[in-house]
Formats: C-alpha cells, sequence, structure tokens
C-alpha cells in the first residue's frame, strides 16, 4: 500500500511539476523574446512617455502592441502583473517530487554503493546542500562581477566550471540516475532563487520609490535582467538533467559526468543561437555546435559492435530458457514475488514472467533502469540473453 500512495504521488506531483514549468519556461522564453524583438519608437508621445522599446504583434485573432520602459513609467499604473508565481510553484512542486521519490527513498535511489558507499541520512543532507551551496556560489559570483559590459562574460565562465565540478562531485557521490537529477536541480534552485531574491524584490523596489515619489534606481533593472538572462541559457541544460532519468545510456555511462557536462552545454550553445536570432543574428556556429556535441556524445558512448551486421544467434532451446529464469530469480525476484510485488508486478513463476515479458524487456534491457541502480549485478551479457528470450516470443518451456 505504501509503494502505491507513493506511485500516486509521483504521477500526481510529477503532473503539477510539467505543468507549472510550463508556465515557467513559456513565459520566461517569450520575456527574453520580446526584449530582443523591441523596436526604438517612432512616435513622439511615446517618446515623450519614456517608451524604450515597442513591438506590435497579431494573435489569436486580436493585435498586441506591448511597449518597454526603461527604467520605469512617469506614472505607475494602478494595476501590475507580477511573474513569479510560475517560478515558485515550478521548484515546490519539484522539491517535493525530489523529497517523495529520491529523498524518502534515499537508500534505493541515491546510493549506488559501486560509486560511494555511505547512508542514507548523509547521502539526504548532501543532496540538500547541492542546492543550497549551489545558489550561494552562484550568487557571490555574480555580486563579484558586477554589471558591467565584462560581467556577463566573466560570470558565464565562472558559472560553467562550477556547474562542471558539481557535475563531477556529483556522478562521484550518488547513483548516476539520481546525481542527473540533482545538478539539475541545482540550477532550477539558482534559477527560482533569482526570482525570489533579485528581481522580484528588485522590482518591488523600484515600484515603492515611484510610489513615494522618490528617484529609481536603475541598477535594479540592470540586475533584474542579468539574472533574468542567466535563467535563459539555464533552461535547456535543466531540462535534459530532468528528462534525463528516462534513459540510463547517458547516466550509466562510463565517465557519466562528463556526458552531463557536454549535453548541457550542447542545450546552452542551441539556446544561444535562439537567443540571437530575436535579436535579428543568425549565427548557425551555435547550433551546429551543440548538434555535434550531442552526436559526439551518442558515438562515444554507444555499445561495442553496435551497428556491425552479425549472424543471428541460434534458438535458446530448453537450457537457454532455464538461464533466464535463473537471471529473473537472482536478480529480480527478489524485488517482485508474492511478499512484495513493486510495481504490482511478480516475477516468481514462469507464467508470470512471461506475463510481463514486455515490462522486462524494456526495463532491464531497453532502458536497463531495472534493477535499480543496480544493485543485484545484472551483467550486460544477461541483458543481452534476455533480450534474446523477449524477441524469440518469451517462451517458458
Amino acid at each position: 500500500m505504501e509503494a502505491y500512495i507513493l506511485d500516486w504521488a509521483n504521477l500526481l506531483l510529477r503532473w503539477l511539476h510539467i505543468i507549472t514549468g510550463i508556465a515557467w519556461i513559456g513565459s520566461s522564453f517569450y520575456f527574453v523574446w520580446l526584449d530582443n524583438s523591441l523596436l526604438k519608437p517612432q512616435d513622439p508621445e511615446l517618446i515623450e512617455k519614456g517608451v524604450s522599446g515597442e513591438l506590435w504583434a497579431v494573435h489569436g485573432g486580436g493585435f498586441y502592441n506591448p511597449q518597454k520602459y526603461l527604467v520605469a513609467p512617469k506614472r505607475l499604473p494602478e494595476h501590475l502583473h507580477w511573474f513569479y508565481w510560475e517560478s515558485y510553484s515550478t521548484w515546490m512542486s519539484g522539491f517535493a517530487l525530489l523529497v517523495a521519490l529520491y529523498l524518502f527513498n534515499a537508500r534505493t535511489y541515491l546510493i549506488d554503493r559501486n560509486v560511494f558507499d555511505w547512508g542514507p541520512v548523509a547521502a539526504v543532507v548532501a543532496a540538500l546542500c547541492f542546492l543550497v551551496v549551489g545558489w550561494l556560489v552562484y550568487d557571490i559570483i555574480c555580486r563579484v562581477a558586477g554589471t558591467d559590459e565584462r560581467a556577463d562574460r566573466k560570470v558565464g565562465i565562472a558559472v560553467a566550471l562550477f556547474v562542471a565540478a558539481s557535475a563531477w562531485l556529483a556522478c562521484h557521490l550518488f547513483a548516476g540516475r539520481a546525481a542527473f537529477l540533482i545538478v539539475g536541480a541545482m540550477i532550477a534552485t539558482i534559477m527560482s532563487a533569482n526570482v525570489l531574491m533579485v528581481i522580484i524584490p528588485g522590482q518591488r523596489k523600484v515600484v515603492a520609490a515611484m510610489r513615494a515619489g522618490e528617484p529609481v534606481d536603475p541598477i535594479h533593472g540592470k540586475l533584474g535582467k542579468q539574472r533574468s538572462v542567466h535563467n535563459t541559457y539555464f533552461t535547456l541544460p535543466v531540462l535534459f538533467a530532468m528528462l534525463s532519468n528516462h534513459y540510463s545510456m547517458v547516466y550509466s555511462a562510463p565517465h557519466n559526468w562528463l556526458v552531463l557536462i557536454v549535453l548541457m552545454l550542447a542545450g546552452a550553445l542551441i539556446r544561444q543561437f535562439f537567443v540571437l536570432r530575436h535579436k535579428g543574428v543568425t549565427n548557425p556556429w551555435y547550433p551546429a555546435a551543440g548538434i555535434a556535441l550531442l552526436l559526439g556524445v551518442a558515438v562515444a558512448i554507444a555499445p561495442p559492435g553496435l551497428g556491425k551486421g552479425a549472424a543471428p544467434p541460434a534458438p535458446l532451446g530448453a537450457q537457454g530458457i532455464g538461464q533466464v529464469q535463473q537471471v529473473v530469480a537472482q536478480r529480480c525476484v527478489m524485488c517482485h514475488n508474492a511478499q512484495l510485488a513493486n510495481k504490482g508486478i511478480q516475477l516468481q513463476t514462469p507464467e508470470l514472467l512471461k506475463s510481463h515479458a514486455q515490462v522486462v524487456y524494456q526495463q532491464a534491457v531497453v532502458q536497463k533502469t531495472m534493477p535499480l541502480n543496480n544493485a543485484t549485478g545484472m551483467t550486460d551479457d544477461e541483458r543481452a540473453l534476455l533480450a534474446r528470450w523477449f524477441q524469440e516470443g518469451a517462451p517458458v518451456h
């Protein structure tokens, strides 16, 4: 019953996280696009009002004319829409999902004793430290670099090095699947903390100054834009890290920390192409470099012999079928039996194994997500044996 409840919590929290994430990423991408697409106004009235950029757009049967004021309008509107709950909801739902699935089951999901042998309490504390320390280090980097013309380059280099070091450390402390997710959660925490700690407080100070009739300090706008631009480059790396837990080929690869770094870099390069494109600059080298990195990783971690023709193996026969059942008994049945039927699956008899052959093939052969963290030590040869058995129709006699 506990496992069943956790499955429902996982499903509903994941659904909520995706919904709020779409809302946050959508608004973030829209405003980055808008900021880079605004044109200098020609109307003297707009210039007099303090409009620094405007855009005419058509959508949904209507026309829109968004306008941007460089610091703030001369007269503050009575009603303002604040964009922050998309960010907060995404982070809170993601953190709840992390707690329910990974931290609550640390012994299963966080720990791989072949990577680092430690206890669940220490692993949970370390995972939380990644989130907190990640934000603190990033924030210090931004504050030290400042907001001058060279700040973005300095911050970009320093943050990239810090994320790379974090990826290396995480992959040497946690199970590969968890390591990728924790690095993604660390960057996502930085993104949401940018909104909570810098962007929204700065906007509130601007509004408070205007209502008090005081001069508006432009530094708040500069800092807010700097952190907002950082967030847009973080987005695709975070999305990859979050999706990677479904693809064991990346997080189980040798030097998986390097795979994580390279694929996140590819995401940032591809995002750079779109940012420049919004400014009217088309530079194909950025997406070309990103795609080249993706292809390079795919080739580098490909299984040996992939693509080479080979004669079809002989049928398993009774002996081979017996070996399949022995592998399942040794590697799978301890978690999938009458007493402990994880995910509602039992494999303790040949008939039950055959009825769940599709799931066994998907999880143990294609995705290689089972056994979890390969706790029972299933070998590549055993996975290949299961593949042959499934492809022959999953015989049991």
